[in-house]
């Protein structure tokens, strides 16, 4: 790889109202791995961060360092459970904060999790989209996981798998694209 995995910076956003969701065990997942390979990772829980910064009627301290995170990062993980066909409110309105062009020469990893795979196509019609509209390159192995891969609240050795796989993509891309 061209650029040095040590020194690319990456942050998870754990797109679930809830501490012990299975997409935030999917970004965290992904974090790992990454740090694993010398990435240095942060996690930004979005429901920790107060509504009405969050909403954009009033500042605070933990958003402004949420947005600088993203700004920072050369790889952005999303984790978000499907709501009504797509990602969670909770990501939306923390994007809606990003700039226009946000997410311009960043690596995005969209890591959704849903009961049935009635809503695997959430990822391409919702979080690809979501990616690409504030310009980064979305990985190719996005990962759609149902409840029934998980077993007591773990993912299955199938869904790992598939997290480590859009990594390992995200990696490359990042190492390809570098300046």
């Amino acid at each position: 790889m061209g650029e040095s995995t040590s020194r690319i910076a990456v942050v998870g956003l754990s797109g679930s109202p809830s501490a012990a969701s299975k997409s935030r065990g999917l970004v965290e997942h992904a974090l790992a791995e990454l740090a694993g390979r010398g990435a240095a990772t942060e996690l930004v829980d979005l429901a920790t961060l107060p509504a009405d910064a969050l909403l954009g009627r009033g500042t605070a301290p933990a958003l402004t360092a949420a947005l600088a995170a993203v700004a920072r990062a050369r790889i952005v993980v999303a984790g978000t459970p499907v709501y009504r066909a797509t990602y969670s409110g909770l990501l939306k309105v923390f994007v809606d904060l990003l700039p226009q062009d946000g997410l311009v020469g960043k690596i995005g990893v969209p890591l959704v999790t849903g009961h049935a795979a009635a809503h695997a196509l959430s990822l391409d019609h919702g979080m690809r989209p979501l990616f690409a509209s504030l310009g980064a390159t979305v990985v190719a192995s996005g990962v759609y996981a149902t409840s029934a891969q998980f077993r007591d609240g773990a993912p299955g050795p199938e869904v790992l798998q598939a997290v480590e796989r859009a990594v390992l993509e995200a990696l490359a891309l990042a190492s390809a694209t570098a300046n």
